[in-house]
């Protein structure tokens, strides 16, 4: 499929709305106000599905590039800003710092083995391009691999970095350019979000989901149906 280019814009914030928003069907029912509230024995940050994101960063020189799972959130929408959270000890944390520019691929439901095979194989494993049956690619913008299966690629550069005890760094950046594959988006950019099997990840199960029914869209309550991120 040929891929469309929006130069310092992006469509990763209406992704990232959507996973916010995926329509879920209601088990318990009734009135909720009246159930009874359990506290859980262990504490995380149970969250229904947030996005399922594919990052591509340069290695070392003379090395392969690396491939990982990172957790992504929106920060601004104009300008277009990211960030994600990484392990210290994984290796793609220390690249982009070296690199300082990386991309965010946004995989679909038909690639989710591959998906998890890049989460669960460290470097250490072998070439991860390989190991997942991926194809890399090349950005538009930025000196960074893509992933070439996936519907969309969004390019970022580093802008500002903060350390998070125990052992994370939460990378904040700006989107510099995002490509689609045709069909992704309408004419003006707009995401359409049936025509891709998106899938997300469940923090609280550790399970994969596609996108559910549209329930709403943002701005429904005062008539406005414009509003991307």
């Amino acid at each position: 499929m040929k891929r469309r280019i929006f130069i310092s814009k992006t469509v990763v914030p209406a992704i990232l709305a959507s996973m916010g928003g995926v329509g879920i069907t209601n088990a318990v029912g009734g009135d909720r106000n009246n159930e009874k509230r359990i506290r859980l024995s262990e504490n995380g940050p149970m969250i229904p599905p947030v996005p399922a994101i594919l990052l591509t960063v340069n290695g070392k020189p003379g090395g392969p590039p690396e491939i990982a799972v990172v957790w992504t959130f929106v920060i601004e929408g104009e300008p277009p800003q990211i960030g994600i959270s990484v392990a210290d000890y994984h290796i793609a944390g220390s690249l982009i710092k070296r690199h300082k520019e990386f991309v965010l691929n946004v995989p679909t439901a038909d690639i989710v083995t591959a998906f998890d095979v890049v989460d669960m194989n460290s470097r250490k494993a072998g070439d991860k391009y390989a190991l997942s049956g991926l194809t890399q690619g090349k950005a538009v913008m930025v000196n960074a691999p893509t992933v070439m299966e996936v519907p969309i690629q969004v390019e970022c550069r580093v802008f500002n970095t903060i350390s998070v005890p125990p052992q994370r760094t939460v990378f904040f950046a700006d989107v510099v350019a995002t490509t689609v594959q045709e069909g992704v988006c309408d004419e003006n950019g707009r995401l359409i979000v049936d025509n891709v099997p998106f899938f997300g990840m469940t923090a609280g199960s550790g399970e994969f989901y596609t996108m559910g029914e549209q329930v709403g869209h943002i701005g429904k309550v005062v008539g406005r149906n414009d509003i991307k991120y």
